[in-house]
C-alpha cells in the first residue's frame, strides 16, 4: 500500500521533533532544580508565606539574595497555606519535594519519618554555621529538620479597663494574681466573666496555647527529657488543677467546653472577658473590631514564687531542605541568607512577627505599640510549644482534651483523667 506523501512529510516532522526532545531532555542544564558547569543551580522553594506579605516582599528578599550568589536562582512556588501542605504531604510519599519548602511544625515528624526532610544539624556543621543565633529549633530524634524562620507569639491579652473597673491595679502576674484578678472581674456582673477558655474538640488548638501554656510559663513541660509523655507528673497535674479551680471559682466564660479560637477572641473584642491568651496576629483585627477597646499584653502568669525564664507559645514560619534534593548546600546557603541578622529582621517586620534569629530586630517603629510591648516580652522569653515536632500532634491535643473535660465537668477526678491521657499518649507515640 501507499503511503501518502503529506502522511509522510507529517511522520518526518514527528521523528524530527521527537529527536529533539529527546536530545534536550538528556543536555546538563535542562531541569528547572539542577545547573551545568556554566549555569546557575536553580532552587525551588515551595511556602504560603508570599501569599501572606505584601505584594513583591518575598520576591525581593529572592533578588537580593540572587545578587549575593550568583551562581543560585530560586524559584518561588507561593500557594495558600492549606494548599501548599497538600503539596507537600504528597511530594514527601512520592519524594518530589522542592529544594526548600515553609514547614508547620506539625509536619515535621512525619516528613522525618518518611525521611523527606534533610537533617539541618549536619549541614549547619558543613557549613560551620552558629546554631546559638536561632531563637529555637525543631528536633527529631535529636536532630533538626525544621527550623523557624518568622515567630508568632501568644501571649496573656488583658482588657485595662475592666481591670480597674473591677479594681485590680496592676496586671496578674502570677497564677494566685490572676485568680483573684478573674474573680473580681467576674463579680462585675451581666456577662461578663475573667477568662476565656476553648476547648472546642473538633480544632483541639487550645490545648497547646491556652492550657499547656501555663506549665511551659513556669519553665514546666509535658514531656520527660527523654521526651516520653509526662501527664501524670506535677507540672502539667498542677495545671489540670488550677484550671479546675477557676472553673470551681466561676470565673471561665460560659460554652468553653465547645468554644473555638476565633469565639475567644470575639469575647474578648466585645468586652465579654477580660483576660485571654491569643496570637499577637489579632492584634489588628481586635483593633479594627473594636477601635475603642483599652487593652494590652503580658506574659502568662507563672506559679508564685517562680524566678526562671519563662515560656512563651508561639507557632512559626518553618523552613526545612528535601533530603532528595541534589543541592542540599546551596539550599541551606538560602536558609542561611533567610535567617541572617538583616534578611531575618525585614522578613518579620512585613509578616508582623518575631524574628527566628535572636541577634536580628524587627523595624516596630510603625507598628502598634502593643507590638513593641510583645516584643519586649519575646526577647525575655522562651519560645515553647512541644506540639511542635511531635507525631500526629492534633490527635494528641484532642485526647487530652476529651479528658480536660471530663474533669472539669466533674465527671472524672484529674489524677484518673491524666493517667488515661497519659496511656493515650504513649500508644500514639509508641506507634508512630
Amino acid at each position: 500500500m501507499t503511503v501518502p506523501r503529506r502522511l509522510l512529510r507529517r511522520a518526518t516532522r514527528l521523528v524530527t521533533v521527537l529527536v529533539a526532545a529527546t536530545i534536550l531532555a538528556v543536555l546538563p542544564g535542562c531541569s528547572s532544580d539542577s545547573g551545568s558547569d556554566d549555569g546557575p543551580v536553580t532552587l525551588e522553594f515551595a511556602q504560603w508565606w508570599a501569599a501572606e506579605l505584601p505584594d513583591g516582599a518575598l520576591a525581593k528578599l529572592v533578588t537580593e539574595f540572587e545578587s549575593q550568589n550568583p551562581g543560585i536562582k530560586i524559584k518561588l512556588l507561593t500557594a495558600p497555606f492549606a494548599s501548599t501542605k497538600q503539596q507537600l504531604i504528597s511530594g514527601a510519599a512520592s519524594r518530589t519535594l522542592p529544594d526548600v519548602m515553609g514547614l508547620d511544625g506539625s509536619w515535621v515528624n512525619d516528613f522525618t519519618r518518611q525521611h523527606a526532610i534533610a537533617d539541618l544539624s549536619e549541614l549547619m556543621t558543613q557549613a560551620k554555621y552558629d546554631p546559638s543565633q536561632l531563637a529555637s529549633q525543631v528536633k527529631v530524634d535529636g536532630k533538626t529538620t525544621m527550623i523557624p524562620v518568622v515567630n508568632f507569639v501568644y501571649p496573656m491579652f488583658v482588657n485595662k479597663d475592666l481591670l480597674k473597673k473591677a479594681g485590680v491595679s496592676k496586671v496578674p502576674s502570677t497564677r494566685s494574681e490572676f485568680k483573684r484578678a478573674a474573680i473580681k472581674i467576674s463579680k462585675l456582673g451581666g456577662n461578663v466573666k475573667g477568662w476565656a477558655l476553648p476547648l472546642d474538640s473538633s480544632v483541639p488548638v487550645g490545648v497547646g496555647n491556652d492550657v499547656m501554656s501555663w506549665a511551659w510559663a513556669s519553665g514546666g513541660s509535658m514531656l520527660t527529657p527523654d521526651g516520653k509523655p509526662d501527664l501524670t507528673g506535677p507540672q502539667v497535674t498542677s495545671v489540670v488543677q488550677y484550671l479546675n479551680e477557676l472553673n470551681a471559682a466561676g470565673v471561665i466564660s460560659p460554652g468553653y467546653l465547645t468554644m473555638k479560637e476565633q469565639d475567644k477572641v470575639e469575647k474578648f473584642t466585645t468586652g465579654q472577658v477580660g483576660m485571654a491568651i491569643d496570637t499577637l496576629a489579632h492584634i489588628n483585627l481586635i483593633r479594627k473590631n473594636n477601635p475603642e477597646l483599652n487593652f494590652t499584653v503580658a506574659p502568662i502568669p507563672a506559679v508564685d514564687g517562680y524566678t526562671g525564664k519563662r515560656g512563651l507559645p508561639y507557632a512559626s514560619w518553618g523552613i526545612g531542605i528535601a533530603e532528595s534534593s541534589e543541592h542540599k548546600e546551596e539550599a541551606f546557603k538560602f536558609v542561611q541568607f533567610l535567617l541572617s541578622k538583616k534578611a531575618n529582621g525585614e522578613l518579620s517586620t512585613l509578616a508582623n512577627g518575631f524574628p527566628g534569629n535572636k541577634t536580628a530586630k524587627p523595624d516596630l517603629s510603625e507598628s502598634d505599640p502593643l507590638f513593641r510591648t510583645a516584643y519586649g516580652i519575646y526577647r525575655k522569653s522562651k519560645i515553647t510549644n512541644e506540639f511542635v515536632g511531635m507525631p500526629k500532634s492534633e490527635d494528641l491535643m484532642r485526647s487530652f482534651d476529651e479528658q480536660l473535660q471530663q474533669t472539669m465537668t466533674g465527671k472524672k477526678k484529674p489524677d484518673a483523667a491524666l493517667a488515661t491521657a497519659q496511656q493515650s499518649w504513649t500508644t500514639a507515640i509508641s506507634g508512630s
